[in-house]
């Protein structure tokens, strides 16, 4: 395969990709790899794509921060699977995780009045595998 028919199909696949939902650089880029691609052909249709704006790593960071709140997922979880996909810059702080924590309690467990620590804790555990810090965690009971 020439390289500019590789180029093209590169670009190709990569555009349909960002064309069902937003992806980050780096998860483009290992499709990309695991489809065969050259890793030169690979980055240079990305760059392509950024230019043209169709892919945003800033786009895909916002999109994803809010589908993950939207979920009830923490900060916690959230920066720790946005760093994962290589979005290092983010802003988490419009949102009032605080809120969101005690929302996800009452909607799993009720209503915490007279709780045994034994429950305390089971529901202290649920909500700091949702990613919640302990100020969070402490501030939904």
């Amino acid at each position: 395969m020439t390289s500019q028919t590789q180029r093209s199909k590169c670009y190709s696949a990569t555009l349909k990709m960002l064309m069902r939902r937003e992806h980050s650089k780096l998860e483009l880029f290992k499709k990309l790899q695991l489809k065969g691609y050259d890793d030169e052909v690979i980055n240079s249709s990305i760059s392509k794509l950024v230019e043209q704006n169709y892919q945003s790593d800033d786009r895909f960071a916002e999109d994803f921060i809010q589908m993950r709140f939207n979920q009830g997922k923490g900060p916690v979880k959230i920066a720790l699977e946005l760093k994962m996909r290589g979005i290092n810059t983010f802003d988490l702080s419009t949102f009032d995780w605080f809120q969101l924590a005690k929302e996800i309690r009452q909607k799993k467990f009720g209503d915490a009045s007279s709780l045994k620590y034994k429950e305390i804790a089971k529901q202290k555990r649920f909500l700091q595998s949702r990613g919640f810090n302990l100020d969070q965690i402490n501030q939904a009971f």
